[in-house]
């Protein structure tokens, strides 16, 4: 039977000495936030930190954080966080957890702390890193870490081979097998099978594409679509990817110069992602093609590409602003829009809002539901069951997907010859350890969401954004009273303001008579009553007639002042 996540919170056991403990503390049961924490002789070592980006049902909320309160008072135990590539939801919660610790090492690959350190220069944090290729060995504490090149949707990315007293891990990070990636790096499937032949005791791998059959697309396939529809553009193209794919850009980049375009980079990362990787040698840049965005005007529309940021709807990137008409590019009759990236799951309904919003300012908008202009950058169902054969692994640990993906990952390990009860479909916060070539769920501590929201982190609370859905669902109703506690009597008002309830406040004139004999009977009955219970008095009556009236539920908010 497979090993699942234990219900409720499990004390897990005191770590023995020569076992690799496994804790996930973000990444599992959720597209993003990737991040596990592995001890062994009271040592950690973390591979990733990276963020969540906040779903339609977290009002105001920035970036979601890995939960830090599992290592935070053991922080002078870390040797390390390896990072396996650039991407945000792998690295973008580095700068918090250095807050933390600012001199903890950070290990990756030239691209991958290239993107690290301009992050984190924005908040003013300088780190200790060691840059890696792969094939490198390296020693950290009681963990002999190994990196192996994999290919990905952005260039360098790492997976990383970790030996240990207690036994040998493989974690791929983000990865695929393109058989002709636009950079010929492929991944290293010759390395891979070399650490199968030395045994490796436990697989965790990327289950984002597990559910999807057969093989992901080759990144090159992009190119003839996206030539021809350069090619059929009359005006302006606006192509939004993410701000780190610089395979994406790339193509893009040769588009614009067979067809005559100058690139305009647009959003503060894009310019930023994309001078690094050129800088890098990583993004082939051809000669005069870039031009500044505050350039273009001068520009005929059909010489104009801009590169944007803002393909998952988020409502301050380019796109977006682009879309609703607060942006200085102005979206216009003719222009073509180009979405090359895939939908984050929960992002739809943003997306959708977008190219809703486009078409209606007379753009043409492709996407990958009408043409190939995307490719996923996450190995499919058959690129999976290679590396379980190549690898032959005692024991299994999908990681990196929601639970569908997890559940399909775990069925492509049975299926390839990994024992059901060495396959273990864990969640944020499970216990894992390692001891003597068998894994095993020991436990499961307690791991939340960490809210960033402006420049307040871990302050926002799952019960402060279910009050942001009230109001922004249901409105809000404010009711003040003035009683003098002596005669029990209201010596003013209740006065009645609602916001968002859609009716005008004169509806409420029935309610406040109920009002009156509710508070005078309560003090009455109790001259001790204290203002907070005449409060939840005026909370009640008047929830339940708006409940009942009005059919609502919006947020009440009763002041009972004294005279």
């Amino acid at each position: 039977m497979t090993q699942v996540a234990l219900p409720g919170l499990v004390t897990p056991p005191r770590l023995a000495e020569g076992t690799l403990r496994i804790v996930p503390l973000g990444g599992l049961g959720e597209i993003g936030r990737n991040m596990a924490v592995f001890e062994i002789d009271g040592k950690l070592l973390i591979v990733d930190c990276g963020v969540l980006f906040p779903e339609e049902t977290q009002p105001g909320v920035d970036l979601i954080l890995p939960d830090f309160s599992y290592i935070e008072n053991r922080l002078d135990d870390i040797v390390a966080v390896v990072l396996t590539h650039g991407h945000e939801d792998h690295i973008g919660a580095v700068p918090y957890l250095l807050r933390l610790r600012s001199d903890i090492p950070l290990v990756g690959s030239q691209l991958t702390l290239a993107l690290v350190e301009a992050k984190l220069q924005e908040h003013r944090i300088r780190p200790y890193t060691l840059t890696v290729t792969e094939g490198q060995v390296e020693q950290f504490g009681p963990f002999q870490c190994e990196f192996v090149a994999v290919n990905h949707s952005i260039p360098d990315a790492l997976a990383v081979f970790l030996r240990t007293a207690g036994g040998t891990v493989l974690h791929t990070g983000d990865f695929k097998m393109d058989q002709l990636p636009l950079d010929g790096r492929i991944t290293d499937l010759r390395h891979f099978a070399k650490l199968g032949e030395e045994g490796v005791d436990l697989f965790m791998s990327d289950s984002t594409n597990a559910d999807v059959p057969g093989f992901t697309t080759a990144e090159k396939e992009i190119g003839p679509t996206l030539d021809r529809l350069f090619g059929q553009a009359t005006k302006r193209i606006i192509v939004a990817s993410f701000s780190s794919h610089v395979h994406r850009v790339q193509q893009v980049l040769d588009a614009a110069a067979k067809h005559g375009r100058n690139v305009a980079f647009v959003g503060r990362s894009m310019v930023r992602n994309m001078a690094i990787a050129a800088k890098l040698g990583y993004l082939d840049v051809p000669e005069g093609i870039v031009v500044d965005l505050k350039n273009i005007d001068g520009l005929p529309d059909n010489k104009v590409v801009l590169m944007s940021t803002g393909s998952q709807g988020e409502p301050m990137a380019a796109l977006s602003r682009m879309a609703n008409g607060d942006h200085r590019v102005v979206v216009g009759h003719g222009d073509t829009v180009i979405l090359a990236s895939s939908l984050i799951p929960g992002n739809e309904n943003a997306v959708f809002r977008i190219i809703n919003g486009l078409l209606k300012l007379g753009a043409d908008v492709i996407h990958k539901g009408n043409a190939k202009v995307h490719v996923s950058g996450h190995a499919a169902a058959g690129e999976l069951l290679y590396c379980y054969n190549i690898l032959e692994p005692l024991n299994a640990m999908p990681v990196h997907g929601e639970t569908r993906h997890l559940i399909a990952n775990g069925k492509i390990a049975e299926e390839s010859g990994v024992p059901a009860a060495s396959i273990l479909l864990a969640d944020n916060g499970t216990v894992i350890d390692l001891k003597d070539h068998r894994a095993d769920v020991v436990g499961q501590i307690e791991v939340g969401f960490v809210y960033v929201d402006g420049s307040s982190v871990g302050e926002i609370t799952d019960a402060d954004l279910k009050d942001r859905r009230v109001l922004g669902d249901e409105g809000f109703i404010s009711i003040i009273t003035v009683i003098n506690r002596a005669t029990g009597k209201v010596v003013s008002g209740p006065e009645i303001h609602a916001r968002g309830v859609a009716e005008d406040d004169s509806v409420f004139d029935d309610i406040i008579p109920k009002i009156n004999t509710a508070l005078e009977e309560a003090v009455l009955s109790n001259a001790d009553h204290t203002t907070h219970q005449l409060q939840q008095v005026v909370r009640r009556i008047v929830g339940t007639w708006v409940n009942r009236k009005l059919r609502r539920r919006p947020m009440i908010i009763p002041v009972v002042l004294e005279a």
